[in-house]
C-alpha cells in the first residue's frame, strides 16, 4: 500500500497518467495539482499572493507559480516608497527557466522589501509564504481584496489552468 501510495505520488508529481491492469486497483488519471494554498490568503490570477494585516499588506508569489518557474536564480524588487497599482508590475524573477514579470495583486505604497531575496533568492522556492515574501505595501484601497480569489477559487484555478497545458 505505501509503495503504491509513493508511486501514484510521484507520478502525479511528475503529471503522468497511470493504468493499472491488475483486477485489484482500478485505472487512474493522476492530474491533482500538489502546490500549497493557504486559508487568510488572497490570489491573484497571475500567481501573487497578498495577506492583509491591519494597516500592511505583504505580497510574494504562490507556491504553484515557483513550482513552474523553477529554482530562482535571481529577484528584482522595487524601494520602498514606490507606489504600485493593481495588476501593474513592480518586479521580476529570474529562474533556470525564465525570467517572468511579479504583479502586485492591490495598489498601495511600498513601505518594507524583503532584503534576504538579493542574497537568497532561493527562499521563494524553500518557502513562498513564510520567509519568500517579497514586498509589504500599505494599500490605497483594500476593497481591491475583494476582485482577488479565495484559497478554494485560486485551487481551481490553478488545476484548470494546468490541465489545459
Amino acid at each position: 500500500m505505501a509503495l503504491r501510495l509513493w508511486a501514484s505520488s510521484t507520478a502525479n508529481a511528475l503529471r503522468i497518467s497511470t493504468a493499472s491492469k491488475s483486477h485489484l486497483s482500478p485505472a487512474v488519471s493522476l492530474s491533482r495539482c500538489f502546490s500549497t494554498v493557504l486559508d487568510g490568503l488572497k490570489y491573484a490570477s497571475s500567481h501573487e499572493w497578498v495577506k492583509h494585516e491591519g494597516s500592511v499588506a505583504t505580497i510574494g508569489i504562490t507556491d504553484h507559480a515557483q513550482d513552474h518557474l523553477g529554482e530562482v536564480v535571481f529577484v528584482e524588487l522595487p524601494e520602498s516608497g514606490r507606489s504600485v497599482s493593481q495588476g501593474g508590475s513592480f518586479g521580476a524573477v529570474e529562474s533556470v527557466k525564465a525570467t517572468s514579470d511579479i504583479n502586485s495583486p492591490i495598489s498601495g505604497e511600498v513601505v518594507e522589501v524583503n532584503s534576504k531575496l538579493t542574497e537568497s533568492p532561493g527562499l521563494i522556492n524553500s518557502s513562498p509564504y513564510e520567509d519568500g515574501w517579497m514586498i509589504k505595501i500599505k494599500p490605497s484601497s483594500p476593497s481591491e481584496l475583494e476582485s482577488l480569489l479565495g484559497p478554494k477559487e485560486y485551487t481551481k484555478f490553478c488545476e484548470e489552468e494546468d490541465a489545459a497545458h
